[in-house]
């Protein structure tokens, strides 16, 4: 069994405002979404909610426990449009060229400008998603709180956007989602 990834088992979605995070995620019944490292996956499985039968979910971690974990709940539920891989999100996305609407990073893009694989990912993202689709990232508001990383390693506002600038997303806004989370979501201005 692969090591286990830094984060795994940590979720913010207990942390945030899914009302606020949904809205801004502004999933459509026919909407493919792509949750990047989802962990356990309850972010794709609020998702489900939003869209219908003809869109899908596709959920992508490196933890093992957490996809089938997340591939049992969705089983349970009968989500069947929820696709659940294990996978390096750095290395190759299992999803095709130009079919993603929306892109999910929650609480996750630190972490890959530490293990130095922000580039690799985002790389991907820009190769899955549609012109003019969407990468909504939550991160840490750059404050000591707990729970969530330390202060060192979070990601201002103004940081993530000078990770994610380069492949060519152009910020749409920032909003606060939660006591010590923001959720900043841009637009792919390539293709």
């Amino acid at each position: 069994m692969a090591e286990k990834p830094i984060a795994a088992g940590k979720s913010s979605f207990d942390l945030i405002d899914p009302e606020k995070v949904f809205a801004e995620l502004r999933l459509q019944p026919d909407t493919v979404f792509l949750d990047v490292a989802c962990g356990v996956g309850n972010y794709a499985v609020a998702a489900a909610e939003f869209i219908g039968p003809r869109g899908v979910i596709h959920a992508v971690d490196l933890w093992e426990e957490g996809i089938e974990t997340l591939r049992e709940r969705a089983d349970e539920m009968g989500l069947s449009r929820i696709h659940a891989d294990v996978g390096d999100v750095s290395a190759r996305l299992p999803v095709e060229d130009g079919t993603v609407d929306v892109v999910l990073m929650a609480t996750v893009l630190h972490d890959l400008v530490v293990d130095g694989t922000a580039e690799g990912t985002l790389r991907e993202i820009v190769r899955a998603l549609k012109p003019k689709g969407r990468l909504v990232i939550i991160e840490f508001d750059k404050i000591d709180s707990e729970p969530g990383p330390p202060k060192a390693i979070r990601l201002s506002p103004g940081e993530v956007e000078e990770v994610v600038a380069p492949f060519g997303f152009g910020e749409e806004h920032i909003t606060p989602v939660g006591p010590t989370n923001y959720l900043i979501s841009f637009m792919n201005l390539s293709g």
